[in-house]
């Protein structure tokens, strides 16, 4: 069961991630802004998700709230590793790049876990 909840999470973060990513680059064409905007936005983005992610593990599981928000942050981090290296076909991220994500995750799915 509590399988099936944090896959259900993860299903939920990542069309989340899928969607705003989407309405980030609509802006991003139409208003013409620049990199920083899009680097603040995709970390927006990520934070969000797991923090939503991790809001839903811990709202159904119910005990250990934030073990199951900080797993549910792992999880999308390694799918999000997983998809950017089968995108790039090669590890294309710098080791300061790589924690940084690693803590956006972390942070967004214990932080949801905590709300939850």
């Amino acid at each position: 069961m509590k399988a099936r909840v944090i896959l259900r999470s993860l299903l939920i973060a990542y069309l989340l991630t899928g969607g705003c990513l989407l309405a980030l680059a609509f802006i991003l064409f139409k208003f013409n802004l620049g990199e920083g905007t899009a680097a603040a936005g995709i970390v927006l983005i990520y934070t969000a998700a797991c923090l939503a992610g991790g809001l839903l593990a811990g709202k159904n599981i119910r005990k250990n709230r934030l073990q199951w928000g900080l797993l549910t942050g792992i999880f999308y981090y390694i799918l999000l590793l997983g998809a950017s290296f089968a995108v790039e076909g090669k590890w294309d991220m710098s080791l300061q790049h790589t924690l940084t994500t690693l803590c956006m995750c972390l942070g967004g799915g214990a932080l949801g876990g905590i709300l939850s």
